[in-house]
C-alpha cells in the first residue's frame, strides 16, 4: 500500500499554460482562416458583382438555377430577359451566376 501512495505523490503537478499561450495558436488559426477561405470568397463576390454590373442588352446569360437567356432590357434591380422567342421573363439581377461568351471568342 505504500508503494502505491508513492507513485501518486511521485509527479508535480504541471504547471497550467497562461492565457497567453493558448491565444497566440488561436491567433494564428484564424489568420489561416481568414486568408485561405474568406478572403477569396470575398475576391469572387466582388468580381461576380462588378460583371453583374457591366451587363447590357443583347448578352447572354446563366440563371443559378443553370437556365441560359439574352437580356433583352436592363433595369436597375432586375434583367428583362428571352429565354425562347417570344417569351421574355423579369429576373433579378442576383439570380445571374455567369455570361456566356460569344461562339467565336476565345476563353
Amino acid at each position: 500500500m505504500n508503494s502505491a501512495l508513492m507513485f501518486c505523490d511521485a509527479a508535480p503537478a504541471a504547471a497550467q499554460p497562461g492565457g497567453m499561450g493558448m491565444m497566440i495558436p488561436m491567433l494564428l488559426i484564424l489568420a489561416i482562416f481568414y486568408f485561405m477561405m474568406i478572403r477569396p470568397q470575398q475576391r469572387k463576390e466582388k468580381e461576380r458583382r462588378k460583371m453583374i454590373e457591366e451587363l447590357r442588352a443583347g448578352a447572354k446569360i446563366v440563371f443559378a438555377g443553370g437556365l441560359m437567356g439574352t437580356i433583352q432590357e436592363a433595369t436597375e434591380k432586375t434583367f428583362k430577359v428571352e429565354i425562347a422567342p417570344g417569351t421574355t421573363i423579369e429576373i433579378a439581377r442576383s439570380c445571374v451566376s455567369g455570361v456566356v461568351p460569344a461562339e467565336g471568342a476565345a476563353q
